[in-house]
């Protein structure tokens, strides 16, 4: 399995909303039970992204999991800047996902790492992708 966020939005209470999109690359369906990554916005520690999506994903399939996320103080001052500046961030997700074949039951966790990078997105203000 792997995972990428697809989508940021910075809500108006400032939290961020996150659409985090998990791909299945085996050749049978999986269930993706549960997410716990460490996000890293620029250089900053954002905090830990937690899901329990409970989610089905067919063979060479992807789907996308809304995770709300109340970021650290320093990143989100630090998205700010940028969404202010018109300019984009890179981002780092690092920690596991724990799935099983859905046909199967054994849960077992996958180490992820995924460094990439998210733009603002034209006339949507607060969002990125």
């Amino acid at each position: 399995p792997a995972a990428s966020l697809q989508q940021l939005t910075v809500q108006a209470d400032g939290r961020w909303s996150i659409e985090l999109r998990l791909q299945n690359y085996s050749s049978i369906p999986m269930r993706f039970e549960r997410v716990s990554l460490a996000l890293q916005v620029g250089e900053e520690a954002a905090g830990t992204l937690v899901a329990e999506p409970g989610l089905t994903i067919g063979p060479e399939s992807a789907d996308v999991v809304t995770v709300a996320f109340d970021p650290s103080a320093n990143a989100r001052l630090l998205l700010a800047g940028r969404l202010a500046d018109g300019g984009g961030i890179g981002y780092r997700i690092e920690g596991t996902i724990d799935a099983a074949p859905a046909d199967r039951g054994k849960v077992r966790d996958y180490e992820i790492e995924r460094d990439s990078r998210l733009s603002p997105v034209p006339g949507l203000p607060g969002v990125l992708r």
